[in-house]
């Protein structure tokens, strides 16, 4: 009887620094050789990140590097026989982790640069909010699939007049999808022309400033019509990723008599594995708050996200505009590297214990410690360090 092959990961430490140690000597040169942090090719070395059922994170070699590392050897000559494989307890199978994405390091330092921040960011989140953790393995989730470059990701956004929320007067939206590899981009906007003059008091009135096309007026039963076929046509193209900045009121307005569009089941939970089908629901200002390192109920404007990101906005409250701003933040974050690691290549050395580097670092958290005028554009040099502001421009069109 043939037994089953076990596939899975092994712990970085326990290739590099355990392995060889129960080799024959004849065998033990040859690895650590090929192991060395200078053996980088041209393209550099890929490893795996692994968040472990605690939530604690890893570097990992796959279980099929170790195996054509074992194979290469032989074949080149360096051992006599194929070396043994590590020990079976250090197998990490599916079921140990939580989650897995591929990560390369171009250099030497930048490999050892991750392994002490892993080390770090595994202290300080000791204790960490549960919520945080939660929102740390949907947003490593999101960037799996994002790279899958699977089904539609589109962000909506609906305005409303602000004495009366039923009156939706806007919607926006701007997405994409793949074909053959290559990303096709849509976006529009709609103004409903009942409610075409009414102006709201409490929030800007921009629907007439949509920049990335032409608005286009239509009354409500159109409105509805449109919203409704657009989100049923986009499910043709496998799952949809519908994105919106705290989903909360924009999903109301979905469900809402003056739009009901058909979207009885509703996921706001993402699949382990990639999907064939489904509507699965995202939310930027969850995935900026796992980025910034944020587990309580406070969530950033968009406005705040964008600029954070260096994502430059005009005109935001109109419904168009915010919801590609949402797109492009969305796609800026899940394009990017693994969490921690693109974390710390935004803001480098700005979390944990900031103000005494030296003290213990264990619980002390992820948080991003941000700078008064990196938090609010009015911010002037007037007031201490930093950008002088021209104030004769609309905050939303001040450049991140």
């Amino acid at each position: 009887m043939v037994s089953p092959v076990i596939t899975g990961y092994y712990r970085y430490t326990d290739i590099f620094f355990e392995w060889h140690q129960a080799l024959p000597e004849a065998d033990r040169s040859p690895l650590r050789a090929s192991l060395a942090q200078d053996a980088f090719g041209i393209d550099g070395a890929e490893l795996f990140l692994g968040t472990l059922q605690n939530f604690e994170t890893r570097l990992l070699f796959s279980s099929a590097q170790v195996e054509y590392l074992r194979y290469w050897l032989h074949a080149m000559g360096l051992t006599e026989n194929l070396i043994s494989l590590p020990y079976s307890d250090c197998l990490l199978t599916e079921s140990s982790l939580r989650h897995v994405s591929p990560v390369t390091f171009k250099t030497k330092d930048e490999l050892k640069g991750a392994l002490k921040q892993i080390e770090k960011n595994n202290k300080r989140l000791k204790g960490a909010d549960p919520m945080l953790k939660t929102r740390r393995e949907i947003f490593e989730r999101v960037r799996t699939l994002w790279a899958e470059k699977v089904g539609v990701w589109c962000a909506l956004d609906f305005e409303a007049w602000d004495r009366d929320h039923t009156m939706l007067t806007e919607f926006g939206w701007s997405f994409v999808r793949w074909i053959d590899g290559q990303q096709v981009e849509e976006q529009g906007h709609l103004i409903v022309k009942e409610y075409r003059h009414y102006t709201n008091t409490f929030v800007q009135n921009n629907r007439e400033h949509f920049s990335f096309g032409d608005s286009e007026l239509v009354n409500r039963a159109t409105f509805r019509t449109r919203i409704q076929n657009l989100v049923a046509d986009l499910q043709k193209y496998g799952p949809l990723f519908l994105i919106f900045h705290d989903n909360n009121q924009d999903i109301k307005y979905l469900k809402s008599p003056a739009v009901n569009a058909d979207l009885p089941n509703l996921n706001f939970l993402l699949p382990d594995a990639k999907p064939d089908s489904g509507v699965f629901v995202l939310d930027t200002s969850d995935l900026f708050a796992a980025l910034e390192g944020e587990g309580g109920h406070n969530r950033r404007s968009l406005e705040r996200v964008c600029r954070h990101l260096q994502v430059p906005t005009s005109f935001l409250h109109n419904a168009g505009n915010d919801a590609h701003y949402t797109l492009l933040a969305i796609k800026e974050m899940a394009s990017g590297d693994p969490l921690d690691m693109q974390r710390e290549k935004r803001w480098p050395n700005r979390t944990g214990n900031t103000a005494h580097p030296t003290a213990p670092q264990t619980g002390a958290g992820v948080k991003v410690k941000f700078e008064p005028w990196e938090e609010d554009s009015d911010y002037s040099d007037m007031e201490g360090v930093g950008p002088v502001i021209d104030k004769t421009k609309p905050e939303e069109q001040v450049a991140a």
